[in-house]
């Protein structure tokens, strides 16, 4: 089984990947679902600062790497396809379990996108778990890097960058994929 990854910035174009993958029928698992089903479990309702706080303190108590492992879990035990798409790493950590269960099975490639194009599409995309206030988005921004993110990017397999028109990122996207 070989797993691509995508991991990126908040609203670097994640999203979209995501979707080009699941319109050609690949399986993908978001790891961000994996903390919203905790963040549900646990009681809480769905927006930002649950969810970071949810994605946070399961790290502290559990590891840097446990959504990984359980994302890994999930693939496992659920799926039995040639090809997943991951989205949603945020820490050298989930990078290393990755690599450590999967080797070369495992493909990162990050997605960038200027901070002046990823506040556009924040405003005007409406997830649940999105905030509209660009104070919001910088704490996540921070809360992310904390975590960090910078240094997964930085060794992503395969950088594609998303400043340009969309049709140019879906077909970096398709060549990726194929």
């Amino acid at each position: 089984m070989k797993i691509i990854a995508f991991t990126g910035m908040p609203f670097s174009g994640k999203s979209e990947a995501v979707k080009i993958a699941k319109d050609k029928d690949i399986l993908v698992v978001r790891m961000g679902d994996l903390v919203w089903e905790e963040t549900k479990h646990q009681g809480k309702k769905l927006d930002d600062k649950n969810v970071g706080e949810v994605a946070n303190s399961m790290r502290v108590k559990f590891g840097k790497d446990i959504w990984a492992k359980r994302t890994i879990a999930k693939i496992k035990t659920s799926y039995a396809k040639d090809l997943v798409i991951i989205d949603g790493i945020r820490n050298s950590e989930e990078i290393e379990t990755f690599k450590k269960e999967l080797g070369d099975d495992f493909i990162l490639v990050a997605i960038t996108a200027s901070d002046e194009v990823r506040m556009k599409r924040a405003m005007n995309r409406g997830r649940a778990d999105d905030s509209k206030n660009v104070g919001d988005i910088k704490e996540r921004d921070r809360r992310e890097l904390g975590w960090g993110l910078s240094g997964v990017i930085a060794s992503a397999d395969i950088v594609v960058s998303n400043d340009g028109t969309i049709q140019e990122f879906r077909n970096k996207v398709k060549k990726i994929l194929e």
